[in-house]
């Protein structure tokens, strides 16, 4: 309930909220319940299980917000429920209990919790592979169950953001085990019924899509993973100290604990539990260092270090009655007021403009956007067709810029022939006028200049962000 409280409450941020749930929402509108769709094309960055979640919700609660944002919600209980039954288990019911606290009163955990995106899901499920794992070498001979259930959570982790799902528990248990001379038990993990396992889970889904679209597999395996990791052409360019640093702000207050959670650490490295302790510590340095490694960093990557994290801080809160009671309510207050505080400010958003078309949209009518790409507008506004999407489609620059002219300029790819009538020259602006119904331009408010050659421009809304003009239905010849 403390996740899903205000989880509709404030607009999607642009452009990651708007552009997931517009995915979603077009693979339920359309019927492709198999294939993301980013304005009808095919959009392969990222692989579908968030949008499956989404769809879900968006089936039952209709579509908005709320439904919109259930994928990040899944992946941050998952977290929470891994991390207490593991502990739990270990430590008993009272520290599973002060660490979950700990763990839904982390603003970063709150927040991701409210996020329309992948990371949270892919958090959530990366913790429960590593937990399960661990699990699975917990008893005197690796319970194969476990090692089952471990890989096909990898799998799911792969559906929810690619290979990462299997690298990142295997950079985790793999040297943890290793380092503790249990090689034995590292080999038993790579039993063929949890890989098989994971297979199952994971390759039907890519299977399908290469066969319906002969380069996926070059394009999500070895663009959107190999390429992307090792190449610097990616936005987002951060030094290497990126993450200890954004790691410890994003966790304030929980993160003061820390000194004293290394402490305690220190102190117990001669006990029975100085393993797990050992796994927390490399857990976090594991997660932190792969995603430093690139020169493209983003916030949420770190996101499957954040179990660990509170796990350190709540062995020694717990200790700490008034104190910790103190710190919950401060972080739980930051995590809320941060909502509450987007909520009010509501940046860069289209839905008044999406309100405003939708109230005076009839079937048949065009929408174009004038070069951009305003991703919330057709969810808002419930679209029934994609856009037209006018700009320079010729430039070389689209290859070497990440953005939003380069996901559509990948997604035509793999269905040209529908791209070519979506993805239209911004030189040809005015031809998107002739049409037997209205024709709704969207632009910025200080892009109507791009739109000059279009006859008969009738400004319809306008706001900071958004101004969106119609022309009337035009006969030409």
């Amino acid at each position: 309930m403390w996740l899903l409280g205000t989880l509709g409450l404030r607009p999607l941020l642009l452009p990651d909220e708007g552009r997931y749930a517009d995915v979603a929402r077009e693979m339920l509108r359309s019927g492709h319940l198999l294939t993301p769709l980013l304005d009808g094309l095919p959009f392969f960055h990222k692989p579908p299980l968030m949008y499956w979640l989404d769809i879900a919700a968006m089936q039952f609660l209709g579509v908005n917000q709320f439904s919109a944002r259930i994928g990040p919600a899944v992946g941050a209980w998952l977290m929470g429920a891994a991390m207490f039954l593991a502990l739990r288990r270990w430590n008993g019911p009272r520290a599973a209990v002060a660490a979950l606290l700990v763990l839904a009163t982390t603003p970063f955990f709150y927040v991701g919790a409210q996020y329309a995106n992948l990371d949270m899901l892919v958090g959530g499920l990366i913790t429960a592979t590593v937990l399960a794992f661990v699990r699975a070498v917990d008893d005197p001979r690796p319970t194969l169950r476990w090692i089952a259930i471990a890989w096909a959570l990898a799998g799911l982790s792969v559906l929810a953001k690619g290979l990462i799902g299997i690298v990142l528990p295997a950079v985790v248990v793999g040297p943890w085990l290793l380092a503790q001379g249990r090689w034995r038990d590292a080999l038993r993990l790579l039993h063929p019924l949890g890989l098989a396992a994971c297979a199952v889970v994971a390759l039907p889904w890519m299977v399908v899509m290469q066969q319906r679209y002969p380069g996926f597999f070059d394009y999500f395996i070895v663009e959107q993973h190999f390429r992307r990791f090792s190449q610097t052409g990616f936005n987002n360019a951060q030094p290497l100290w990126f993450y200890p640093v954004v790691l410890p702000l994003l966790t304030l207050p929980w993160s003061l604990w820390v000194p004293w959670g290394v402490r305690d650490a220190w102190r117990r490295r001669a006990t029975d539990a100085r393993w797990r302790i050992a796994l927390y510590a490399w857990w976090i340095v594991a997660i932190a260092g792969f995603f430093s490694l690139p020169s493209s960093k983003l916030v949420g990557y770190v996101l499957p270090a954040l179990a660990p994290w509170c796990l350190l801080i709540a062995s020694v809160a717990m200790r700490r009655a008034r104190l910790m009671a103190a710190t919950l309510l401060v972080g739980g207050a930051l995590g809320l007021g941060v909502v509450l505080f987007v909520t009010w400010l509501a940046p860069h958003s289209s839905r008044l403009a999406a309100e405003v078309l939708a109230s005076q949209f009839a079937r048949g009518d065009r929408v174009v956007f004038v070069d951009e790409m305003f991703y919330d507008l057709p969810f808002y506004a419930d679209l029934p067709e994609p856009v037209v999407v006018a700009s320079d489609w010729a430039s070389p620059e689209i290859a070497l810029r990440d953005n939003w002219r380069k996901e559509l300029a990948d997604a035509a790819r793999f269905d040209p022939a529908k791209a070519k009538t979506l993805l239209w020259p911004l030189a040809r602006i005015a031809e998107l006028a002739c049409h037997p119904h209205t024709v709704w331009f969207v632009m910025r408010p200080g892009g109507a200049a791009k739109a000059a050659s279009v006859p008969g421009l009738i400004a319809a809304y306008a706001d900071a962000d958004v101004l969106l003009m119609r022309t009337p239905p035009r006969t030409c010849r």
